[in-house]
């Protein structure tokens, strides 16, 4: 009988999954990983198997807490502008709330990520997807229900939503100024005639 874990796996994900936000991963080592999570090599590796399988955990734990809940919370608002909106607004109000600059932990990966690792990179497409997704839903509901334009395509937006929030989460870490960044999703709003964000 397999012995049970004697460690709290959500405070240990927490722990790797603030070191690989603070350094990347290639900067990570194994050992400062076993530091952070205060367990041997030898029980990360049982647990969790090597780094980039313990990366992978970590980015799911982001996710589940962070993006992937924040889409669910958004799109759950009977305005669909409204959730474009807000969605924009939170990812601007977090990424200058981040007193470190580290910015997104899934778009400073995708970043990270080469084509040696085409596993790690299609993980990374299709989570950044979800959010291009998010768009083209809200946008087609609210041309359903006259809040955006019947003329707006619902792809094209999308992508261009989903363009101005990665140039946001990636500015943010070197100029995190709220002029800047409210100024491009302003514009990139009004040029789709949807609503302006809410007032942070």
């Amino acid at each position: 009988m397999a012995r049970p874990r004697k460690f709290d796996e959500t405070a240990v994900l927490d722990a790797a999954m603030d070191r690989f936000w603070t350094q990347g991963y290639e900067a990570t080592s194994t050992r400062e990983l076993a530091e952070s999570m205060r367990m041997t090599l030898a029980s990360i590796h049982n647990a969790f198997g090597d780094k980039r399988a313990l990366f992978r955990r970590s980015l799911e734990h982001y996710l589940d807490g962070s993006l992937r809940a924040r889409i669910a919370r958004h799109e759950a608002s009977p305005s669909p502008a409204a959730a474009i909106a807000g969605f924009i607004r939170e990812s601007i109000e977090r990424s200058l709330g981040d007193g470190c600059g580290r910015g997104c932990l899934l778009v400073n990966s995708a970043l990270e990520v080469t084509a040696a690792d085409p596993d790690l990179r299609d993980f990374l497409n299709a989570e950044l997807t979800t959010i291009e997704d998010f768009f083209r839903r809200s946008i087609v509901k609210g041309r359903q229900n006259g809040e955006i334009p019947p003329g707006i395509d619902a792809g094209d937006a999308a992508r261009l939503l989903f363009s101005c929030i990665l140039g946001i989460r990636v500015l943010a870490r070197v100029r995190p100024e709220r002029s800047l960044l409210e100024g491009a999703a302003r514009a990139a709003l009004a040029s789709l005639g949807l609503p302006p964000m809410p007032e942070p």
